[in-house]
């Protein structure tokens, strides 16, 4: 086993239970890690059953193309354990180096002294500190199960939340319908913060749309505010700001166009980032 395997492996032996949804011991870890998540760069975060993986990778290749640098957290990793935690730098970034992580996650170790911790929680902290001390402009977080009390939904105010579509998804954690799950799911969701939501089936749209009334949450929803077609081979994108005519995805699949048209609607709807048009075409 590697070093990182081998300290994952010793956290794993913290807290019984692999799944254990609840946020108590992430707001324990990140205050005595003194509150990485409040000193991260501009977040945009993911939640949802298909497709989360691919609407990040689409984001980042426009922020990347655009010049931004981009911090990236997803799961599960394929190969390495790095691959969760991609750093900003010039060009496409990089993954953590074994020596960086080791670090973070001794810290998070050392300052969560025994207490019980799922991994994912004390993975998601030292994610957060090493994206809390690398300047970046912006960091996509993926959200590991559900959302509403998942150990990434500790920013109070991302610059943007994304639902991709939504379907059974851990039921006996998240509810047994799906419109109990994609609740959870936009358990993300912030007051004033904009929404950008994939095509979902009519009840978990109905859920997903209850929830941003209730906490005020500005909603962009496919086929409504957007829409991303495929037209003689190539990507169509168009909303009240205009038309796109892209190349096509270079990931297969026509599933691919709609995981594209989310993550252009996301980028679009966040006017802090200053994206030019050329860059969604990189």
């Amino acid at each position: 086993m590697t070093p990182i395997e081998t300290t994952v492996a010793r956290l794993t032996a913290l807290h019984p239970k692999r799944i254990d949804l609840s946020l108590d011991r992430m707001w324990r870890i990140l205050a005595a890690l003194g509150h990485p998540e409040r000193r991260l760069p501009p977040v945009i975060h993911v939640a949802g059953t298909n497709g989360k993986g691919s609407t990040i990778a689409f984001m980042r290749a426009i922020l990347e193309a655009a010049g931004l640098r981009v911090h990236v957290y997803t799961s599960p990793h394929l190969v390495r354990f790095n691959e969760r935690f991609r750093l900003a730098a010039a060009g496409e970034g990089r993954l953590v180096a074994d020596e960086e992580l080791a670090d973070a996650l001794d810290e998070c170790e050392r300052v969560n002294a025994g207490a019980p911790i799922t991994v994912f929680e004390i993975t998601t902290a030292a994610g957060l500190l090493l994206f809390a001390r690398r300047p970046a402009d912006a960091l996509l977080l993926e959200v590991g199960l559900g959302g509403r009390l998942d150990a990434t939904n500790v920013v109070d105010r991302p610059l943007a939340t994304v639902v991709t579509p939504v379907s059974f998804d851990h039921a006996e954690h998240l509810g047994d319908t799906v419109g109990k799950i994609a609740a959870e799911k936009a358990g993300i969701f912030k007051p004033r913060v904009p929404a950008i939501v994939a095509a979902q089936p009519r009840e978990a749209l109905a859920a997903i749309e209850r929830e941003a009334a209730r906490i005020k949450a500005p909603i962009k929803i496919a086929g409504e505010d957007w829409t991303a077609t495929e037209e003689r081979g190539r990507l169509v994108y168009q909303d009240d700001a205009g038309l796109l005519d892209l190349p096509a995805p270079k990931l297969y699949g026509r599933h691919q166009f709609e995981n594209a048209g989310v993550a252009i609607a996301a980028l679009r709807a966040v006017g802090e980032l200053k994206l030019a048009a050329a860059a969604f075409d990189p």
